[in-house]
């Protein structure tokens, strides 16, 4: 397919019950024993514009939790935030939220571009707060090895903004990974191939000749953070298509890719990959000007897992195609229905196979084989209010860091192959380092920009 032709045809992948359930109400079920009079947590919310303020009306609306503090660069944001919470104290400057708050809360929750997500949640972690943070972790593989080792030390509660994780569907579907439901499983095909995402998150590039002053309302220097110094330009990075920049965001693997992995990589128990490669755009691969600032518009990455218990061999493949690249027209022939959905997982297995719908029940295939299997129940469950509940004394989340940082780092391994694309990467996980191409080594960190250095780091 070429790179201009982005029409999916049956490929147009509206999954009605992806759609639904991310357009379902938050709806609060109080947990017996954790939800006490008296029981309360003082939050803070670091990024309130876009999800940021989506996440705000999620713990808002939570009984047990007050929000005392709010912070964003935006002053436009951060007025509509103080508008539905008048008491909460105001910040610019994340850096001065935490240090005036101190004792004064327990939790802050971490939702603003990929590149600024470390330094945040590794000081909030630092001083004894519960951190819930939007996906991905960080922005850098070995920033995420770092912040999940402070959590671990620190013992404090953690939730990766992996949403659905706590929902019926895909807990349903880790259980049936764990039962063998699809006998041994051989291989993985995961997919984010939703219509509109490449004309709305991503760009092209270049970059502009010229940037312009930033509006007034917002703190551009603030906006940059740990990144090189861009010139401000319209449109093309706050609030949205920051995505699309390698400085900033992680690109499509990078954000969906979190959601995606989270059922097969919690029922497999998958432990970190002993190799990565990509395919990418050509239009991009091509374009030294695009390879050094934007992501591509499609790319299909493999990671080669070393196998579990419940897989078939001792390695397990496991392939993310996005954009431009879908999976193999048999892999998705599998499923009969209308429609093979546009973000999805599907395994398969030595007995059959599964898929598992982004938002969606997961289907056990041929339908007919597994017509009378009776499904694993669960009841529906809620990311943010299980975040509360473990940081007043429950349960622990449903996607902690120590659990959610090894299979980011194997996502943004991802990323670091789609920058040196058609390279098999043998990865290392113990010294972190690729042993057959150490030039690869210097895209698992990036340098901070004079100034924005996290101390300990």
């Amino acid at each position: 397919m070429k790179d201009q032709n982005f029409s999916l045809s049956r490929r147009s992948f509206i999954q009605k019950t992806a759609v639904a359930a991310l357009a379902a109400p938050f709806i609060i079920r109080c947990s017996s024993g954790t939800s006490k009079p008296g029981n309360r947590l003082n939050h803070a919310c670091i990024g309130v514009g876009g999800m940021g303020w989506s996440d705000l009306q999620k713990f808002r609306e939570h009984p047990n939790v007050q929000i005392v503090a709010i912070c964003d660069v935006d002053a436009d944001n951060l007025k509509k935030a103080s508008e539905a919470i008048p008491d909460a104290r105001t910040y610019t400057d994340w850096r001065e939220l935490l240090r005036k708050e101190g004792n004064k809360i327990d939790s802050v929750n971490v939702t603003v571009p990929d590149h600024n997500h470390f330094p945040i949640a590794y000081e909030a972690i630092r001083k004894g707060k519960h951190v819930y943070c939007q996906k991905p972790m960080c922005h850098d593989v070995t920033e995420v090895r770092v912040l999940t080792e402070a959590a671990v030390k620190a013992g404090v509660i953690t939730q990766l903004g992996t949403q659905l994780a706590s929902r019926q569907g895909d807990r349903i579907a880790v259980q049936l990974i764990k039962d063998g439901a699809i006998g041994k499983v051989k291989h993985a095909y995961l997919c984010s191939n939703r219509p509109g995402a490449v004309e709305n998150y991503r760009l092209t590039g270049p970059r502009p000749a010229q940037g312009q002053e930033a509006p007034a309302n917002l703190s551009w220097d603030l906006w940059i953070g740990t990144a090189p110094v861009r010139p401000y330009a319209p449109e093309i990075y706050h609030t949205m298509k920051w995505r699309a920049w390698q400085d900033f965001g992680t690109g499509w693997s990078g954000d969906i890719g979190c959601h995606i992995f989270d059922a097969v990589w919690k029922g497999l128990d998958m432990k970190p990959p002993k190799s990565v490669i990509a395919e990418v755009q050509g239009s991009w691969k091509d374009s030294p000007e695009r390879r050094a600032d934007t992501w591509p518009q499609g790319d299909h990455i493999t990671w080669m897992f070393p196998g579990t218990g419940l897989t078939d061999s001792d390695t397990f493949p496991l392939e993310w195609f996005d954009g431009e690249f879908y999976p193999p027209e048999e892999i998705m022939s599998l499923y009969t229905g209308d429609e093979y959905p546009a973000e999805s997982a599907m395994l398969t297995g030595t007995e059959g196979a599964l898929l598992i719908p982004h938002g969606g029940m997961p289907v056990l295939l041929p339908e007919e084989k597994y017509v009378s299997y009776r499904m694993p129940e669960f009841e529906a469950g809620n990311h943010y209010e299980s975040f509360v509940v473990a940081c007043l004394g429950g349960p622990k989340t449903e996607s902690h860091f120590a659990q959610t940082g090894p299979m980011t780092e194997a996502i943004l391994l991802g990323t670091v192959a789609i920058r040196v694309p058609d390279r098999v990467l043998e990865w290392d996980s113990v010294n972190m380092t690729f042993p057959n191409y150490p030039d690869a080594d210097k895209l698992l960190r990036r340098t901070y920009r004079k100034g924005w250095g996290v101390a300990g780091f």
